[in-house]
């Protein structure tokens, strides 16, 4: 599943204290489906939520959320268009630990398409496609890291 691996390099990117102490970003992939397409390759669909928890956060969690939107609106940009993902694609936590440092934990509804055929010499090719740049993005993409 790239895009959990994508959504750290962008998280990491964008808040330097992550750069510092990458140990504290941690990623985890819960409620995960398949999704057979029917055709008749074997292509398929994940499914999942993405949980990013980032541990004793000393910063401004905007910084953290104008990321998350950024990577979003490139790598699954449903979840801004979609009526009901919008309203429930996206979600979080934060535990306040101390005067200035929560445990913060952002929750994001994602799929992953899987393509799976078949090459010139009879081998089996796995493909994962990124998702299509929606037309009001084409020009605006705020930042080349924070796509896949």
């Amino acid at each position: 599943m790239n895009k959990a691996t994508s959504l750290r390099r962008a998280l990491t990117a964008a808040v330097p204290s992550l750069a510092v102490d990458p140990d504290k970003l941690l990623v985890f992939i819960d409620a995960g489906n398949i999704i057979g397409t029917g055709a008749v390759s074997l292509s398929f669909d994940y499914a999942y939520t993405l949980n990013v928890i980032i541990e004793d956060f000393a910063g401004d969690a905007d910084t953290v959320f104008v990321a998350v939107m950024a990577w979003v609106r490139r790598n699954q940009s449903d979840l801004l268009t979609n009526d009901d993902l919008r309203k429930s694609g996206i979600s979080f936590e934060a535990d306040q630990l101390t005067q200035t440092t929560v445990d913060l934990s952002i929750k994001l509804r994602l799929t992953e398409s899987v393509v799976v055929g078949t090459n010139d010499a009879g081998e089996q090719t796995i493909k994962h496609v990124d998702e299509p740049v929606p037309e009001w993005d084409v020009n605006s993409l705020v930042d080349p890291q924070w796509t896949s």
